[in-house]
């Protein structure tokens, strides 16, 4: 499919169906997503905070009008780098049929390029560190492995 057809667009409620379906599309989305219920409070009320929130930005990627991909952007102030802000890429999916064709390299070139847009002095994102395919695809899109990342889950928190 020619990549001048990818359309990104600001993700609609109408579209959760299709973004939790691709989130729970691999072996670590599949045991805490859930597919089934896509219109579930929980992730409803996750979407309403990140559309009501200026500095949260949750897209699609669309070809020939099917969703084949969804990210989500955070714009974050911050002291360090004198007050910069920073971009933060999160749950970055291409639905699993398409990968390889270009596709997720545009749809990060768009991300980067909404960043610069905003101002920000730098992007980031986190992989999972078993995601070596992912790892070796944002190393070829120029993203350094600068960081080791630590998340402390807190059970027992409601979403």
């Amino acid at each position: 499919m020619p990549l001048k057809s990818l359309i990104i667009r600001d993700a609609t409620v109408a579209d959760l169906p299709a973004i939790v379906a691709m989130l729970a599309d691999d072996a670590l989305g599949s045991v805490r997503e859930d597919a089934s219920i896509p219109l579930d409070e929980g992730y409803l009320r996750a979407f309403e905070a990140i559309d009501s929130d200026p500095n949260q930005q949750l897209v699609i990627a669309a070809l020939d009008g099917a969703i084949i991909g969804t990210l989500q952007l955070s714009f974050l102030p911050g002291l360090s780098y004198r007050g910069a802000w920073r971009g933060q890429i999160e749950a970055v999916r291409i639905a699993r049929g398409l990968r390889g064709q270009g596709l997720g390299a545009r749809f990060i070139g768009w991300a980067v390029e909404r960043c610069r847009a905003r101002g920000c002095h730098l992007v980031q994102l986190t992989s999972n560190s078993v995601r070596i395919d992912a790892h070796r695809f944002y190393e070829r899109l120029g993203f350094a492995r600068s960081h080791a990342g630590f998340k402390l889950t807190l059970d027992g928190v409601s979403s």
